[in-house]
């Protein structure tokens, strides 16, 4: 029996999972930031390895947006802003 090559639809599933565990690790080391989709791809994420993946980017940042993780605010200029959901902040030292 031959093995069965990867399916492209688990190579796109591994990439999204890859750039979702990205941008929560880099939003837990920084609770604070905020940024554009175009912001998260070029100074979030190593910019040599997503470049090409912004559309890849903007489907995890949409899934993590709808389970409530981040949340996204329109600005005027129509680009959408990502940024951390408070209940899923770390606390803050007083």
């Amino acid at each position: 029996m031959t093995k069965q090559p990867c399916t492209s639809a688990t190579a796109e599933d591994e990439g999204e999972m890859e750039i979702e565990r990205s941008v929560l690790a880099y939003l837990h080391r920084h609770p604070q930031a905020a940024d554009t989709l175009r912001g998260i791809v070029n100074w979030w994420l190593p910019r040599q390895r997503y470049e090409s993946g912004c559309m890849r980017i903007e489907r995890v940042l949409d899934r993590l947006v709808g389970e409530g993780q981040l949340h996204c605010d329109p600005l005027p200029d129509g680009e959408v802003l990502y940024a951390l959901n408070d209940h899923t902040k770390p606390p803050q030292p007083n």
